[in-house]
């Protein structure tokens, strides 16, 4: 699909309409790509996620980009691993989802996604990759008005995971 690209590198730096930050549930920032999204953007986008009172998992909410080259970042709370009994998967694919969906509500044309869930909350790379690609491929066979989603993996190890996934596809 040829809406769909891939990049090893640093999402904060790219130059799309939203970048997705892989949040916690508070939306206050915390390690990983979270706290690289919280810096490169600077304090008006803690100020701006303090007025929102948080996020359940498996959702998703949209602030300001503030002094990213991305208008806005959207704030995806992936699920923590806990053995995959207890929905890890369905909330990762909702939270792709409706980054998907407050994308195309804010008129957004292209945006970036992470490795949701991958880092600190431990779920397994292959899984959340193939959940990831699965999830963008059905929402762009009925949306049209996203341009461009790009994954954006900041290791070796899931960018080639991610290469070889999307080229069988």
């Amino acid at each position: 699909m040829d809406r769909i690209e891939l990049i090893q590198g640093d999402i904060t730096q790219l130059k799309v309409d939203a970048i997705v930050n892989a949040a916690n549930s508070s939306l206050l920032g915390g390690g990983g790509v979270d706290g690289a999204i919280h810096r490169a953007a600077g304090p008006e986008l803690l100020e701006e996620c303090r007025t929102l009172n948080g996020c359940p998992t498996g959702e998703a909410k949209i602030t300001g980009g503030y002094h990213l080259p991305a208008r806005y970042v959207i704030h995806a709370v992936g699920p923590r691993w806990k053995g995959g009994d207890r929905g890890e998967a369905d909330l990762l694919a909702s939270a792709y989802r409706r980054s998907l969906e407050i994308a195309v509500e804010n008129e957004i044309k292209s945006i970036a996604f992470p490795n949701i869930s991958t880092g600190i909350y431990g779920f397994p790379k292959e899984q959340a990759a193939d959940i990831a690609i699965r999830e963008v491929k059905k929402f762009l066979t009925q949306h049209p008005e996203i341009e461009k989603v790009i994954f954006a993996t900041f290791d070796r190890e899931n960018y080639e995971l991610y290469k070889e996934k999307l080229k069988k596809e």
